[in-house]
């Protein structure tokens, strides 16, 4: 299979709401072959500790790449249970499924599509036991009953989730028709830490271009560029700044506070707000960070209009208050009397990237990516951007000031391994 006929077969899987055969066609292209072996566990044979939580547990088949033995599963939440909450339990499930359940044999790991009645997102995961072995008094070997507590990795996939990290992790395997995948290379496309690199050598790219970008244009503006010395602002930290605040607003996008319709709830708001606003879906401009932005940052955002159920007119929906300083112009910078005209092809554009995803912009990039508030926990992974994994980003960026930015963009020029370290402080 060719690596767009395999990345078209993820794209429709993930990015639509569940659908069963839909997803075991998707397993049969990742796995190559699969037994069919299905069989239903409810009602009775939910064990009690599971049943406020799991409603129904469908094995659509199994598979074994020699060595190991993995079930494909779907489990149905129960209509009050959403996909975030009661994780542990969830993950617990599985565990006492594959670890004999009613009596059957173990298995080393499962597939899991998690749904939940109602929602247009649901989650895949690899849920994968280690078992500790021991030899008895007789030499049979035999499980000891003190396991390893099984641990979970997870894509949230869906209607408002991007595919772009589930697409280029799993696409190899999905690709290759030749050679059946072992549980090795499954547990690989689950690996949080390769996607952690991938966005930030995304970032910091992203950083150099609209510090570039902020150069040319104060060179070219006598009146921001007046107003930039007066209050102290350079553009290294500026665009330091500009990325953190679009991509905070990116994790409370996810959660639906932007975009709310009067006298609706938080978290009824669009998932993709910031892309709403680029398309002109709210509000007509010319220039997006003059027009747009700077009036959402330090306007909406820096305002407390809780006495009117924080109803902004502008951007004709309820915005929050949020204080801190991150919405705090940079140097107390004029923002209202200075037209900072930074193109707007910065943000979204139609260039081809070298992986051959359209669009290099800094929304292009965002959009492309997965972002959850839930901080990855020991014995469960989510394959997305958190916000523990951006506060290391951030950390690697404090070292970079307007006196050293030369220095540091040699030392990426370089290539040389290692050169970069001595900012990442």
């Amino acid at each position: 299979m060719d690596k767009h006929q395999a990345r078209k077969i993820i794209k429709e899987t993930f990015e639509s709401p569940f659908e069963k055969s839909r997803f075991t066609s998707f397993v049969k292209n990742l796995l190559n072959q699969i037994e069919d072996a299905s069989f239903t566990y409810q009602g009775i044979y939910i064990p009690d500790a599971y049943k406020p939580t799991i409603s129904s547990l469908e094995r659509i088949g199994k598979y074994s790449d020699g060595e190991h033995h993995i079930d494909i599963l779907f489990v149905q939440l129960k209509k009050e249970t959403s996909l975030e909450r009661a994780r542990t339990m969830q993950r617990n499930f599985i565990a006492w499924y594959l670890n004999g359940s009613r009596g059957g044999e173990l298995k080393d790991a499962a597939l899991v599509a998690f749904v939940s009645p109602g929602e247009e997102d649901w989650r895949f995961s690899l849920v994968k036991m280690d078992y500790r072995f021991e030899e008895s008094k007789t030499g049979k070997i035999k499980v000891k009953e003190e396991f390893t507590p099984a641990r979970r990795w997870s894509f949230l996939v869906g209607s408002n989730e991007a595919s772009h990290t589930a697409q280029s992790r799993l696409m190899p395997i999905v690709a290759d028709d030749e050679h059946n995948p072992t549980l090795e290379q499954i547990e690989n496309a689950f690996d949080i830490e390769t996607v952690s690199k991938e966005f930030f050598l995304k970032y910091r790219d992203l950083f150099i271009r609209t510090k570039e970008e902020l150069d040319k244009f104060v060179a070219s503006d006598a009146k921001v560029r007046a107003d930039f010395a007066a209050k102290g602002v350079d553009t290294v930290n500026f665009a330091k700044k500009l990325l953190g605040q679009i991509v905070f607003l990116y994790f409370l996008q996810k959660k639906g506070w932007f975009g709310v319709e009067r006298d609706k709830e938080w978290g009824t708001g669009s998932k993709r707000f910031l892309r709403d606003l680029f398309d002109k879906e709210i509000l007509p401009y010319d220039n997006f960070f003059n027009k747009v932005l700077e009036p959402l940052f330090y306007d909406a955002l820096a305002r407390d209009k809780s006495d009117i159920d924080h109803w902004n007119e502008h951007f004709k929906s309820k915005i929050p208050f949020l204080n801190g300083g991150l919405f705090d112009p940079i140097g107390n910078y004029d923002w209202v009397h200075t037209d900072i005209n930074i193109p707007n092809e910065l943000f979204s554009n139609t260039v081809k990237t070298k992986e051959g995803d359209i669009g290099n912009g800094i929304l292009d990039i965002f959009d492309r990516y997965n972002f959850t508030v839930k901080e990855d926990e020991p014995l469960e992974k989510e394959v997305a951007i958190d916000p523990e994994m951006l506060g290391k980003a951030y950390e690697k960026f404090n070292a970079i000031r307007p006196d050293n930015y030369a220095e540091y963009q040699a030392a990426l020029k370089s290539g040389q391994k290692g050169s970069e370290n001595k900012f990442n402080k």
